[in-house]
């Protein structure tokens, strides 16, 4: 096992940690399919900007840009040698999110994104998927200014629960999943809805999750 230490919110140290990866699999795996997941990213649980533009804009960079670099460069090896993208972008990428608006666009880029990217690879060695979790047992809600889970426990799931749920769909020859039955549910009802009244909704709960949650 080797790690490349990098801040992927920074172009120039994404493409020297990508070429350090490239350089170490020719040398030292220099056969077999690839895995290659982005899973790093944060989120912001806050009216825009807060808490504040300059980390708005890094997690632009790190849930969007960082995914497609990182992909891009590394993408003419999996042609090589055959292997899978597995993004994570979230059960917020099915409609738009208030009070998480900035995270929830990068979400529904990185889906979107990956979807199509999987149809262009058709035909080809290499395939994509994206793994939408919902409220999932990890530091992400406190790193994005949250005190607590923004849904209760019962209706979060272990991160060993979301990885069997994306294997599973990854065997499968899925481009998509969402984990949980009650994810399947809300973002089924939400891509439903008109953009406007999902948003409605979405920001009445939000906000009330919000004033239960957040630090004053």
């Amino acid at each position: 096992m080797n790690h490349f230490a990098c801040d992927l919110t920074r172009a120039d140290e994404v493409e020297r940690a990508a070429a350090a990866v490239i350089g170490f699999l020719g040398q030292t795996v220099p056969a077999g399919k690839i895995l290659l997941i982005n899973n790093s990213g944060f989120g912001a649980f806050a009216p825009f900007p807060e808490p504040d533009l300059a980390r708005q804009l890094e997690m632009i960079d790190l849930n969007v840009r960082a995914v497609v670099h990182l992909t891009g460069r590394l993408l003419p090896l999996l042609q090589q040698r055959g292997g899978v993208i597995m993004n994570i972008a979230s059960t917020v990428a099915f409609q738009p999110a208030p009070y998480a608006a900035t995270y929830g666009a990068t979400k529904a880029f990185v889906l979107n994104w990956t979807v199509a990217l999987n149809e262009e690879l058709r035909g080809s060695p290499v395939r994509a998927i994206a793994v939408c979790p919902g409220t999932t047992e990890t530091d992400f809600f406190r790193s994005a200014g949250a005190v607590d889970a923004a849904v209760s426990a019962s209706l979060s799931m272990t991160s060993d629960a979301v990885v069997r749920a994306a294997l599973r769909a990854l065997a499968a020859g899925r481009s998509q999943v969402v984990t949980g039955w009650t994810n399947k549910l809300y973002t089924w009802l939400g891509a439903r809805l008109s953009k406007p009244l999902a948003a409605r909704i979405a920001g009445k709960v939000l906000a009330r999750r919000r004033q239960a949650k957040i630090h004053p």
